[in-house]
């Protein structure tokens, strides 16, 4: 019996229906490609990110009109600011670098080795599957998916079906770009997602809630997938001694407002010095009030994705005011707004505790709880006694008060004086701390995640390994007694 005789199965495995079984056939088809052609060269990936960013640029209005309508009324001004300029950025990050990520790295080989040599060569992991989430559909279905193409890989992408239109023109945008067996869109709702995190990829990447990625993480672990987990979290905006009110209600409110709130990496409550809340409550009016001097009809202003999560923020709110706190609803124009539009107010909340639900889930909304602290350790011992944030902002022009907040916080990422930031760097790793994620993508980082840097040496035609083999005599133990002494 011959090699090939004994990897051929002797009857074909029992077909699996439904969404589990179409994804299978779907993933097979990838891995029998792969296998074929084997890994793309350099030209190849730059060819293929080339044709995404062409393809993104020709569809970015039908995209902005898709996304606006998932939302009701999405501003066009965050979509291409938020999605398609951070994709297109990452992309000619890439290309910029990859030539220099993908080269074999020497390294340094025992001096008992020599003339022996080593290094780690980069290969792709294989095939990659991205979940993306619905509150920014373009960023989080796409950057992932370039960062993987650069690292030569194949990927499988299922969108949020929340953000539906969106879905679809992404679909279609891929399906006219890339070979099936290259990069698919699969759609639908939780049971194609369920099946989807269960298929045997050789990494998964997952944006959504920790309690879906604690699901995802499950499920990937009965394959012993690799997980990239992006979860969001509660991220805090503390406000140094002496910094601008006026600047850092701006910046603040600004992230609580973009997207109305709707972004991993908002704002999630305030943390102002004690005695300065009165003043940052008027800034912040201030704030709103230039940004956006009606609500309503105003197309710069985002709506609430869909009526349940509308609903569940002003749960929030119901439940923050009969535990005790003082909502301070900023509404410029003091409209009344219709329910049915999904259009909501951004509201301070003050005196708020650790009990109320809105302290207790990300807020993904444009509410803002604000504390209090005397000393700036107070500020400091409460981001630590909660779970890791995402990401965290601080304000301060003390480089020495900066220093210890970076020093004794851990969180996925910072921005320093701003919000939100950081994760427009290409050249920054994005990524988690602990609940808040797990791995990280974005340039360098994310070419890394979707490579095997494997670890290879070459041994020297001559060599001393002859002596180190058995049967062992006196030479090894010679050999023994000066390394490791007696």
């Amino acid at each position: 019996m011959t090699l090939a005789d004994n990897l051929t199965p002797s009857s074909p495995p029992m077909a699996v229906s439904g969404p589990a079984g179409q994804l299978g056939g779907i993933l097979g088809r990838m891995r029998a490609a792969a296998r074929k052609s084997g890994p793309p060269d350099y030209d190849a990936r730059i060819e293929h990110l080339d044709k995404l960013e062409r393809a993104l640029l020709d569809r970015k209005h039908e995209l902005v009109k898709a996304v606006s309508m998932d939302y009701g009324n999405r501003s066009k001004h965050e979509t291409l600011g938020a999605e398609v300029m951070i994709v297109i950025n990452e992309i000619k990050h890439v290309r910029t670098h990859l030539h220099e990520w993908m080269e074999t790295e020497p390294r340094e080989v025992s001096w008992m080795f020599l003339p022996a040599r080593a290094e780690v060569v980069m290969q792709p992991v294989g095939i990659v599957g991205i979940v993306s989430p619905w509150n920014y559909p373009v960023q989080l279905s796409l950057s992932p998916l370039v960062n993987a193409l650069a690292a030569g890989n194949r990927v499988m992408l299922k969108p949020s079906e929340i953000a539906g239109d969106a879905a679809e023109v992404i679909k279609q945008l891929i399906a006219d770009t890339f070979s099936a067996d290259h990069v698919t869109v699969v759609t639908g709702g939780p049971d194609v997602a369920e099946a989807f995190t269960r298929l045997p990829f050789d990494h998964l990447v997952f944006t959504g809630s920790p309690r879906l990625g604690k699901l995802v993480m499950k499920a990937a672990a009965e394959n012993l997938v690799p997980v990239t987990l992006e979860l969001g979290g509660k991220s805090p905006a503390i406000v140094g001694e002496g910094y601008s009110l006026q600047l850092a209600a701006q910046k603040i409110m600004y992230g609580k407002c973009f997207n109305a709130g709707q972004t991993c990496v908002a704002p999630d409550y305030a943390i102002l010095p004690k005695g300065r809340v009165d003043a940052f409550v008027e800034e912040c009016r201030v704030a709103v009030n230039q940004m956006y001097p009606r609500l309503g009809q105003n197309l710069d202003y985002t709506t609430i994705i869909n009526d349940a999560h509308y609903e569940r923020l002003q749960g929030y709110l119901k439940d923050a005011r009969d535990r005790g706190a003082k909502l301070i609803e900023l509404n410029p124009a003091k409209e009344e707004l219709d329910p049915n539009s999904r259009k909501m107010a951004p509201v301070l909340l003050l005196h708020p505790k650790d009990e109320m639900r809105v302290m207790q889930d990300e807020i993904f909304g444009p509410i803002l709880p604000i504390f209090t602290y005397e000393k700036l350790d107070d500020a400091i011992t409460y981001v630590n006694d909660h779970p890791r944030p995402l990401a965290l902002y601080y304000f301060d022009n003390n480089q020495r008060r900066i220093d210890r907040v970076l020093r004794e916080t851990v969180s996925g990422g910072v921005t320093i004086n701003d919000v939100m930031l950081h994760v427009a760097q290409s050249d920054l790793p994005f990524g988690g701390a602990g609940p808040s994620g797990i791995g990280a993508y974005h340039g360098r980082e994310g070419f890394e995640t979707f490579t095997k840097k494997k670890g290879v040496f070459y041994q020297s035609r001559l060599n001393g390994m002859g002596m180190l083999r058995p049967p062992y005599a006196g030479r090894i133990d010679w050999i023994l007694k000066q390394l490791l002494g007696k």
